[in-house]
């Protein structure tokens, strides 16, 4: 089982978004019966059936293996993943794309580039998957209190010219077989509810 997957296609993304449908993903972080889930969501072993079938047509459960019951074999499902993203590609020319912004200091502009890196590190995981490699990546995740909106402007000063400083001492546009990454940097305020725990 995947920690996370990144659901691209649309129609998946719908099956996964039906309230039973997400119900019974959530209850296959063990592997299950259509019979045991029944019991626990409250439907029909049928209709758990018909969900279930439409989560494991769209990849989002997979065989897990037979269990014997009474006299009856039961097959057992699992979700192929810990939890879910659905891709922004999901909504074809209605994903966001960071090229349309005109406030590159906005809060559209910063879900637009999150929006893309979640589209392209999908795609790429996934691709990755297929070949059975790994996919190389670098994820800096802090939280820092800034005293004041001055130091807070320093410090995205500093952050700038480091940044810079950095990819002009590594960046290498003639190097052959050489591979373009790209960089995302972000900021905003934490919710109230998670300040204090960084």
């Amino acid at each position: 089982m995947l920690d996370v997957e990144v659901i691209a296609d649309p129609t998946a993304a719908v099956s996964a978004l039906d309230p039973i449908r997400s119900r019974l993903l959530a209850e296959l972080s063990e592997p299950a019966s259509a019979a045991a889930l029944a019991g626990r969501v409250g439907i029909t072993r049928q209709k758990v059936n018909y969900h279930l079938r439409a989560l494991e047509q769209h990849g989002l459960v997979e065989g897990a293996g037979e269990r014997r019951w009474g006299g009856l074999i039961e097959r057992l499902l699992v979700a192929t993943a810990a939890s879910y993203v659905v891709s922004p590609g999901a909504l074809g020319p209605l994903a966001t794309d960071p090229g349309r912004a005109r406030d590159r200091a906005s809060a559209s502009y910063l879900i637009s580039v999150a929006s893309r890196a979640v589209r392209e590190v999908g795609e790429l995981w996934r691709t990755a998957r297929d070949k059975r490699k790994r996919l190389a990546t670098l994820t800096i995740d802090t939280a820092v209190t800034f005293r004041s909106a001055a130091d807070r402007a320093a410090f995205t000063d500093e952050l700038a010219h480091a940044v810079t400083a950095l990819v002009a001492r590594y960046h290498d546009e003639s190097a052959l077989g050489g591979r373009a990454h790209r960089v995302v940097l972000a900021a905003y305020p934490m919710p109230a509810d998670q300040e204090g725990t960084h």
